[in-house]
């Protein structure tokens, strides 16, 4: 009886799994993602690394909770200056858990920014920009400053007395470049004074332009963090290149020996 019964649950475990196993094993038969997938999530890393290791992931969590936030307000928000400030109002004030939605959006863009110039920091201070991850400490500073430009094109969506008086500073400071400079002023402002169709350039920037050319970097710089590698601390025997002359000399090449050890033939 009892032996029936455990057949009966192996029978309606093995349907169970093969209808779970199912949709996973047609799409990694077709496009090979689970398996990729499955390399991202379980490849090696140094044994050495540490807390520190961490920053590249706060950062991309930062980024895709300013992802899900941006598009929730983009649902509520008008960017026109005659209903942009308002719209902010009603998602503050009358959207069931807007004020939370618009917090996490506005503190986060903050703590985005400060986690990529501790991420550059740390790669800087482990060495981690030189040879062979020159190609991705470039792709690193063009991720910051597009973060940068993030914040500063969603500044001006409240469209309030010190977004609109801090965009005309930052304006202003682009205009100064050389060369480029004031093409870059009138490319912002859509004119030569910020005037209606100011806000919605830099909305379109904001929630289109940026976001896309972030997550292209993004995909390019995990990419090339997967081929390349993790970078051991600079304190650590592996990356002296200690742990692999141990290795050799304890029995890399045939003859060697153990310091002090005799041979088998003396």
């Amino acid at each position: 009886m009892a032996t029936a019964t455990r057949k009966k649950k192996s029978a309606r475990r093995r349907q169970l799994e093969a209808a779970v196993n199912y949709p996973i094993d047609w799409l990694e038969e077709r496009s090979g993602l689970i398996g990729g997938i499955k390399y991202f999530l379980f490849r090696k890393v140094p044994g050495d690394s540490g807390w520190w290791h961490t920053l590249g992931s706060a950062t991309l969590t930062a980024f895709l909770v300013q992802l899900v936030t941006g598009v929730i307000l983009a649902m509520y928000y008008k960017p026109s200056p005659a209903e942009a400030h308002s719209s902010i109002e009603h998602i503050q004030h009358d959207l069931w858990g807007g004020w939370l939605v618009r917090g996490m959006h506005r503190w986060g863009a903050s703590v985005f920014i400060i986690l990529m110039f501790l991420h550059m920091g740390r790669v800087f201070l482990f060495g981690a920009y030189k040879y062979p991850r020159e190609l991705n400490w470039i792709l690193g500073v063009l991720l910051l400053a597009s973060g940068l430009a993030e914040g500063f094109t969603g500044y001006l969506l409240p469209w309030d007395q010190t977004a609109y008086w801090a965009t005309i500073v930052g304006i202003n400071l682009n205009g100064t470049a050389p060369f480029l400079g004031p093409f870059i002023a009138q490319f912002l402002q859509g004119g030569t004074y910020i005037d209606d169709g100011t806000i919605a350039r830099f909305y379109a920037i904001h929630m289109l332009m940026i976001p896309g050319a972030i997550i292209a970097l993004i995909v390019l710089h995990l990419y090339l963090v997967i081929r390349l590698g993790v970078t051991s601390p600079p304190w650590s025997k592996e990356a002296a290149g200690k742990g692999s002359m141990i290795k050799r000399k304890l029995g890399g090449r045939s003859g060697l020996t153990r310091p002090g050890a005799r041979r088998k033939d003396q």
